[in-house]
């Protein structure tokens, strides 16, 4: 594709943009002529673009002759307020329930139809994850992402449940009313659970923040394994860290 073309009257901001979302986590590193395939560019305006966005810092052409997201880029990321309040409020709580319970702990917040990780703590004896910081996740399969939608109104559930949900395990959750029935359930007992829903093996607890002006749609969870997957203890640490959180954030806002 690396003779693609542009879209008549797209802006250079918006083939800029086509360039820096080529990259992910899976493909950090790419040639010019898989930025130009990546982004459905020509391979000439695809040179000039990646040339000029070097120039600004916002990509890194390395001696080898592959692009990487520049290190401004992470720069200019890193003043949302998004990251500089809610991380920064939220990270000494998340360490804690880390330290509490010995497994994984997450915040996301709701962007879109998905879920965004803002916080991934994770230690020498907590299980593998797919999730990683920065990145994204579909609603129906993670824990973050039910404790999420447990926070959504029925027009907003109707409209999300009109696309198809895909199925990353033979576990997933993909029927619309067994999914309702879920978050129903998971509103009643206050945390959202996902069982071998994005992983095999791993299970996943998580609750949603009360609502704060200013604060999008969060939730905290932790991911453990199947065989030591305790909800009795788990679940109202990942509540109490939830509701931390969110006491936190409003106070630093009042």
């Amino acid at each position: 594709m690396a003779g693609g073309t542009s879209t008549p009257g797209e802006s250079v901001l918006s083939r800029s943009m086509r360039l820096l979302s080529a990259f992910d986590a899976d493909d950090p590193y790419l040639t010019l002529a898989e930025l130009s395939a990546r982004g459905g560019l020509p391979l000439s305006t695809t040179h000039r673009l990646a040339r000029e966005l070097t120039n600004l810092g916002l990509l890194d052409h390395g001696r080898d002759g592959r692009y990487r997201i520049g290190v401004r880029l992470w720069e200019i990321g890193g003043l949302a307020p998004i990251s500089l309040e809610l991380r920064e409020q939220a990270m000494p709580l998340l360490m804690r329930l880390y330290d509490a319970t010995g497994e994984n702990a997450h915040l996301a917040v709701l962007d879109g139809h998905e879920a965004l990780y803002l916080i991934r703590i994770m230690g020498p004896h907590a299980v593998p994850t797919l999730s990683r910081m920065g990145g994204r996740h579909p609603l129906h399969t993670t824990g973050v992402g039910k404790a999420l939608l447990m926070t959504r109104d029925e027009h907003w559930l109707d409209r999300f449940l009109a696309q198809p949900l895909e199925r990353d395990t033979t576990h997933s959750i993909t029927d619309p009313a067994e999914l309702r029935a879920e978050l129903n359930r998971a509103r009643v007992r206050g945390y959202a659970t996902t069982r071998e829903e994005m992983t095999l093996g791993n299970v996943s607890i998580a609750a949603p923040l009360p609502a704060v002006p200013g604060l999008p749609p969060a939730a905290i969870g932790v991911v453990t394994h199947l065989d030591r997957a305790d909800e009795n203890r788990l679940a109202p640490l990942v509540i109490k860290a939830a509701t931390a959180v969110s006491e936190v954030f409003a106070s630093a806002r009042s």
